[in-house]
């Protein structure tokens, strides 16, 4: 008897980097998530699927990641990184072959033999398109790829629903493009929802209130059958602690929502292991949602008191100079840098199969106690970023398969992908959403504070600047301002990718996004300026060819997406 259903929902997500440096912000981004994650998931799914398991792994690329990873220039860049890398480890090799040190040595053979797997995978089990190897799984029913916004776009404070559309529009574009059928699910950045209201911009001059639509409206629209969100949002999004006294503008903005915002009159006690509708407009076809389980989250989410915590595992943060490669173990998350031990690679393996095993006892659990109150099966959805496992949790990618193999095993939980479970649960039920994201506080904090407030003022006056120049040169008979208005609605797509803020507000990697930011937005301007003028110079033409093999991506994109 099955007692619940279980899906991971992984989301594969780097900004444009290609062509905007390497290290120590750049392309390396890129490179590093593609060797410790995207090919060693790829392999254990490879190995599920040749031992007999059926892994039905739901995973999610954003459109600007999949229009990099197809990119030239990027096979050309993982090849130097990988090399590179190599040549790293051997250097190391040879300074702990000198000095004697047995527990160093080892692990430096470990990155060798684990950086030229990833070059034999890459260049002759995978062919270099590691799109077309995801897609190979999908296309024998072993996995679900679902899609999301063009550029990771922050949709709820966009300014224009005409920006929300032609995200959204040109998520599933480039999806259908690539996997060669519709998408049925979609991560909404940040898991960031808005219902319809009543909205006015929450910074700049412009204090004009117009309607706005719900997020579901356009997911409907696009045909998309689900979405994720955090469970707080679920429970009525009362989880944002005490940002809004910090910062005015959210606070405005949640007085907004709280004003408009028009409830269900059917108040259901809400559980996470159960899948509901949204829809915010009655007119349009509803929207399924899934909602992440906070208990499985905290187990793999969770540094502190999660597995990725455990005293044997590969310290993320500690690197060797100049190599740049890890030979210290967790040790203790909380010790100083200086007294961590070396990683012992023979001694993890048992570690991985023991919280492979406990991660599946709490699954069970969960599915038991939900069975066994409501007489239905439970619906249970663990979404995580994709760049944890392997990345910051170097042993994730094999704690993940060992998950999938044994949960396929069991006889009263199965692996379902989100399709799946939609069509397993039926639901019937339709709820209203809050505002908010799975960010810090449960609202918009990250994305929209005292730090990143003036890059909002730039995004409305470009999305403002954009569409009167649309309307009015969409149609023109000028070939170079056809060329300039498509690149100005990149810029306008890159600008408006919600990693710029979050890079600001954790400090990760502030001035390299700074400096992002407002290059798109010197360039979006150069663009807006060159596209009103009456003859167009040829200093004019030379910036926009070097811009447009600068920020190549979406190069097939159709003007029609902002109608």
């Amino acid at each position: 008897m099955i007692q619940g259903y279980f899906t991971f929902v992984l989301h594969s997500h780097i900004p444009w980097v290609l062509g905007h440096g390497r290290w120590p912000h750049g392309t390396d981004w890129l490179n590093e998530a593609t060797a410790e994650c995207y090919i060693p998931i790829l392999e254990q799914l490879y190995k599920l699927v040749n031992k007999g398991c059926n892994p039905q792994l739901t995973i999610g690329f954003t459109p600007i990641l999949q229009e990099q990873l197809q990119s030239r220039h990027f096979a050309k860049e993982f090849e130097y990184y990988l090399t590179h890398k190599i040549e790293a480890a051997r250097k190391d090799m040879r300074e702990f072959s000198r000095t004697g040190d047995k527990d160093f040595m080892q692990v430096a053979q470990m990155w060798l033999a684990h950086y030229t797997r990833m070059k034999l995978l890459f260049h002759k089990k995978f062919q270099k398109k590691l799109i077309t190897a995801f897609k190979n799984l999908q296309d024998k029913n072993r996995i679900e790829i679902i899609t999301s916004a063009a550029t990771h776009g922050y949709l709820p404070l966009l300014k224009h629903d005409r920006s929300v559309s032609a995200q959204i529009e040109l998520g599933v574009r480039v999806y259908e493009k690539n996997f060669r059928q519709p998408p049925r699910g979609i991560w909404l950045p940040e898991c960031a929802y808005r219902p319809p209201y009543r909205w006015k911009a929450p910074v700049g001059h412009d204090h004009t209130t117009m309607y706005r639509k719900g997020i579901d409206e356009f997911l409907s629209k696009n045909h998309l059958a689900y979405f994720i969100i955090d469970a707080h949002l679920l429970r009525g999004g009362k989880a944002i602690g005490v940002y809004l006294a910090r910062f005015k503008a959210l606070k405005n903005l949640w007085q907004q929502y709280r004003k408009e915002m028009v409830r269900s009159k059917k108040n259901y006690r809400k559980q996470p292991q159960e899948v509901y509708l949204v829809a915010s407009n009655p007119s349009v076809q509803p929207v399924a949602l899934l909602t992440r389980d906070p208990k499985t989250a905290l187990q793999v989410w969770s540094g502190e008191v999660g597995y990725p915590g455990d005293a044997y595992y590969l310290d993320f943060h500690k690197k060797r100079f100049p190599s740049g490669l890890r030979y210290w173990r967790v040790t203790n998350p909380k010790i100083d840098l200086a007294l961590k031990k070396a990683y012992e690679p023979t001694h993890v393996e048992e570690k991985i199969k023991e919280h492979a095993r406990h991660f599946v006892s709490i699954v069970k659990e969960i599915a038991r106690a939900y069975y066994e109150k409501h007489k239905t099966c439970a619906y249970i959805c663990t979404p995580f970023d994709t760049e944890l496992f392997g990345h910051w949790w170097f042993e994730g990618p094999r704690w993940l398969s060992y998950v999938l193999q044994y949960i396929d095993k069991e006889e009263d939980i199965a692996l379902a992908t989100g399709s799946t479970m939609v069509e397993h649960a039926e639901p019937d039920r339709i709820i209203t959403l809050p505002e908010g994201s799975w960010g810090e506080g449960g609202y918009h904090y990250i994305w929209l504070n005292k730090w990143t407030e003036w890059t909002w003022r730039r995004v409305y006056e470009a999305e403002d600047t954009f569409y009167p120049l649309y309307d009015q040169y969409r149609h023109s008979r000028s070939n170079t301002k056809i060329a300039a208005l498509q690149q100005l609605s990149r810029e306008l797509l890159l600008l408006q990718a919600s990693d710029w803020q979050f890079l600001i507000s954790t400090w990760s990697a502030r001035d390299y996004a700074e400096h992002r930011f407002s290059k798109h937005y010197e360039n979006f301007k150069i663009l807006a300026s060159i596209i009103k003028k009456r003859r167009i110079a040829w200093k004019d033409r030379l910036f926009l060819a070097d811009l447009e093999e600068q920020d190549s991506c979406f190069s097939d994109m159709p003007l029609s997406l902002f109608k």
